[in-house]
């Protein structure tokens, strides 16, 4: 009756609706991609890639951001050229054989050890300003300025700490076990800190911390202190800053089992300990000529512990020489690097050979990789805005950083471009006082141009980054994961839904964790479906 064909012609309609509406958010469903970081040189690594990517291809994967630390300096393999750039063909055919496409992460403007391997010179550098020096037996002296030590006593200590016998002893604790002491300095000096580690099954992350007021961090370098071990020296090297007044923390944030011993604290005012030579870090003796009345000051051990591109925390500084009569009193300034966590180094955007080797980097992995697209790689710029090369510029970091990820881009005409958020992104990176950065980020990213898709990883504030980015025009890609639980992805998506040009979802893994990498892509579909 016309009734009931009525409703069954209104049912069947309903019925068409949702399956185009099923379809159409099938349609609609973020491209996977796969991070992976490898070294393309050992043939090992590249039978151990093709076996990921062909799981990944299986699993839905179309993309793949691929990360190398020998991309930054494709022009210095040396004897391993030949072979490197074979296992790039190889690559290219895996991925072609999968289709899968390749995005290769360049310029590491921030992790920069890639290009600090061809020229240590270009990390960016902090100021140690009119260090005093005396002249005895044709070599100039360091005279502490003023002088400087840790008492066997800390000013004050946790309780979870035992001092007896200049050792100090925490066995098992409940909150923190640190112990600090409180010292005068000069501003915009070079200091070494060392003290002697021992422990048995200790859980704690040992630290130790250079603090201006109550929360002004001076160094962030980790001391690589293992759960059980003899009595070894470990080191941090800082800059004062404008600071006259510090505190030294050594201990542990947080609870923790197992014993941590500590004994010969120390600290000292230091010389020039990896002393950065290039046009915008000059090594300067007040009142002197360098060749003339001093040798040229080199450092022979910059940035090639133990190989190119790494850094050693301390080491003896070079010496001074000089035929200036004894008693001579100098007054030194220089710059040096900073070691961030494990080995992080950053280089100095605004020195022009930076922007050569960028240029040079892009020209190489176009030639090599054919790309459509290429990640942009600035990423936790921690160390910035102090040296002349970026002082002369009257900038803040963040028109700094504008203008490297403008120029950037400009090398890369008719690509498409993709870079990480934090560094751009104000509920995240881009704001003042973050790590060393000397001044603000904020107004960063005025540099993306809207072609570039935002490659975002912060989950904490995803929302508020997410909407920034989306109203700013820019399609983002979520970068999930990160070797935690992977059914997490689920809430990257949910908020992922409250904004338009999510283009894709990645299974982000910095520990090379592809255990996870089927499951991950189910989700990202049931949340689609």
């Amino acid at each position: 009756m016309p009734g009931g064909t009525l409703s069954l012609t209104m049912r069947l309609l309903a019925l068409l609706y949702l399956l185009l509406l099923s379809a159409s958010s099938l349609a609609q469903a973020p491209e996977l991609w796969l991070y992976y970081q490898t070294n393309l040189l050992p043939e090992q690594n590249i039978r151990t890639l093709e076996e990921v990517w062909r799981r990944a291809a299986a699993a839905g994967y179309t993309k793949i951001l691929l990360a190398d630390f020998k991309f930054g300096h494709l022009g210095h393999l040396g004897e391993n050229t030949d072979r490197y750039y074979r296992h790039i063909t190889r690559v290219r055919e895996i991925a072609s054989e999968n289709r899968l496409e390749i995005v290769p992460a360049i310029f590491n403007i921030g992790y920069s050890n890639s290009m600090l391997a061809i020229d240590p010179n270009l990390a960016e550098g902090l100021p140690v300003k009119d260090a005093l020096f005396v002249v005895k037996d044709g070599e100039a002296h360091l005279l502490p300025d003023p002088p400087v030590s840790l008492n066997e006593k800390p000013d004050w200590h946790d309780d979870a700490f035992e001092l007896r016998d200049g050792v100090a002893t925490t066995t098992g604790h409940r909150g923190n076990a640190r112990l600090c002491w409180k010292l005068r300095v000069s501003p915009y000096r070079c200091y070494h800190v060392s003290v002697k580690v021992r422990t048995q099954d200790y859980t704690g992350r040992f630290e130790i911390k250079p603090i201006v007021g109550r929360s002004r961090i001076l160094a962030f370098t980790h001391l690589g202190v293992k759960g059980t071990q003899d009595w070894t020296e470990h080191h941090i090297v800082f800059s004062s800053l404008d600071a006259e007044q510090i505190s030294i923390y050594m201990g542990t944030w947080g609870d923790a089992t197992g014993q941590l011993q500590l004994r010969d604290w120390k600290i000292e005012e230091a010389g020039p300990v990896n002393v950065l030579r290039r046009p915008g870090t000059p090594f300067v003796i007040e009142g002197y000529q360098e060749g003339v009345d001093y040798e040229p000051v080199f450092d022979p051990k910059l940035g090639v512990i133990p190989w190119p591109g790494d850094f050693s925390v301390w080491h003896d500084p070079p010496r001074i020489r000089t035929r200036l009569p004894d008693g001579a009193r100098l007054r030194a300034s220089w710059y040096f690097p900073m070691v961030i966590h494990d080995d992080q180094v950053c280089a100095c955007p605004s020195e022009q050979k930076t922007r050569e080797l960028l240029a040079d980097e892009a020209r190489r992995i176009i030639e090599a990789w054919q790309p459509r697209g290429v990640m942009m790689s600035h990423d936790e710029v921690r160390v910035l805005n102090w040296d002349e090369s970026c002082l002369k510029r009257k900038l803040t970091p963040g028109q700094i950083l504008a203008e490297n990820v403008a120029y950037c881009a400009s090398l890369l005409p008719g690509h498409e471009l993709y870079v990480w958020n934090d560094m751009f992104d104000p509920f995240h990176n881009a704001v003042e006082q973050f790590y060393l950065v000397n001044g603000d980020l904020a107004g960063s990213w005025e540099g993306l141009e809207k072609r570039i898709t935002i490659v975002n990883w912060h989950f904490g504030n995803r929302d508020r980054s997410l909407k920034f980015f989306a109203d700013r025009g820019h399609r983002q890609v979520i970068a999930g994961y990160y070797d935690g639980p992977v059914e997490k992805i689920r809430e990257w998506i949910r908020s992922a839904r409250r904004v338009n040009g999510i283009t894709g979802i990645m299974y982000t893994t910095w520990e090379r964790n592809y255990d996870d990498m089927e499951r991950f892509a189910e989700i990202v579909r049931e949340e689609y479906r």
